[in-house]
């Protein structure tokens, strides 16, 4: 199989966990006879400082000519700190789903046995949870029209979806629910939100054509609420944007660390993966950041935009027996961990590309 990749490490820790995620592409390729070629493109903030600009042409370009797009973080804290600034490093991150079109987030929330301690919750409660949430990504208050009135006393955000974003984000997760457990939640706020009643509507007209995947809607509050309750109770979870993004990252915290999920983005052409964590400056350049997500962006790559099921699993596998061997980065680290399997980004890299090899 021949494709191309475009790599985008974007900013802050997005520069080291992106090239392992790199390197296991270029192990899977060697071991298994595909010809991956790579090339290379800057968004975010490091953008900006080059060209003025989050999101350059040439980046673009480059990103629509792919097959897919491994890409690292985003942000800085200089934005973080001064709201009123007009070019911002997610202004990039926003386009590129748009012009890619890029509806449909899928973050999996799988559990590796070894890592239930390093989570907050009870390991009783935890194990066994295997989540894959479908965020909609290109609608909602982050798209919307915002306004604000010139003495700076008031300012809005439009929430609006119209019925096919949902219709075709839904139908995705349908689709999904068939290969698992056949159980589908479509989380809303129908009590009180207009684009809510639409959305649930929506979902409810599609669940009969799905007769045999089991529909459940839920409330934001009560699924929050739930997700650290009960979260084996999930199977897939729909949502739209905005609630999609706080619900991730809390489920973030039941994997035991940011730093160990992946995510990818896809809609009907190139699709985008990436860890799901931030750009994390203050521990970049520090070898302290944990590239596994990054590495099983890779595999999501192999498997959701290439069909690669085989070279995928092995790459998981490869991560797990990394874990097994009671390897750790410290962000998945637990008080009884001993000092010298902690490992640096650059050291767990290596780990789980030797034991990719020799498989």
């Amino acid at each position: 199989m021949k494709k191309n990749i475009l790599i985008i490490p974007g900013d802050g820790i997005g520069q080291e966990v992106t090239e392992w995620g790199k390197q296991v592409l270029e192990v899977i390729a060697s071991k298994f006879g595909h010809e991956f070629a790579f090339d290379n493109a800057i968004m975010g903030h490091t953008a900006i400082e080059a060209t003025g600009n989050p999101l350059p042409d040439e980046t673009l370009e480059k990103a629509k000519a792919s097959d897919a797009i491994l890409f690292g973080a985003i942000g800085h804290a200089k934005y973080d700190n001064d709201p009123s600034a007009k070019v911002r490093p997610e202004q990039g991150l926003l386009k590129i789903r748009k012009e890619l079109g890029l509806y449909a987030n899928l973050r999996p929330i799988l559990l590796f046995d070894e890592l239930l301690d390093a989570s907050s919750l009870k390991p009783e409660i935890l194990r066994g949870t295997d989540i894959l949430f479908f965020r909609e990504l290109t609608g909602d208050v982050y798209f919307g029209e915002k306004t604000r009135n010139e003495d700076n006393t008031f300012a809005s955000d439009l929430m609006n979806y119209h019925r096919y974003e949902v219709e075709r984000i839904a139908r995705k997760a349908f689709e999904a629910a068939q290969t698992r457990g056949k159980r589908l939640c479509s989380v809303d706020k129908a009590n009180v939100l207009e684009t809510s009643r639409l959305w649930r509507e929506v979902v409810q007209g599609l669940a009969a054509e799905y007769p045999d995947v089991e529909t459940e809607h839920m409330f934001i509050d009560n699924a929050a609420m739930q997700l650290v309750k009960n979260p084996k109770k999930f199977d897939v979870v729909l949502t739209a944007n905005l609630f999609g993004d706080i619900l991730t990252d809390e489920a973030s915290q039941i994997a035991g660390s940011m730093g160990m999920l992946a995510s990818a983005s896809i809609g009907d052409g190139t699709g985008f993966f990436e860890p799901i964590h931030g750009s994390a400056h203050d521990i970049a350049g520090q070898d302290k950041a944990n590239p596994l997500a990054s590495i099983l962006s890779a595999a999501l790559m192999l498997d959701i935009a290439f069909g690669l099921q085989e070279e995928a699993k092995a790459v998981t596998e490869a991560v797990d027996q990394a874990l097994k061997a009671g390897w750790r980065t410290s962000d998945i680290a637990v008080n009884d961990t001993p000092a010298d399997r902690i490992l640096g980004t650059v050291a767990m890299g290596q780990k789980v590309i030797e034991l990719l090899k020799s498989r």
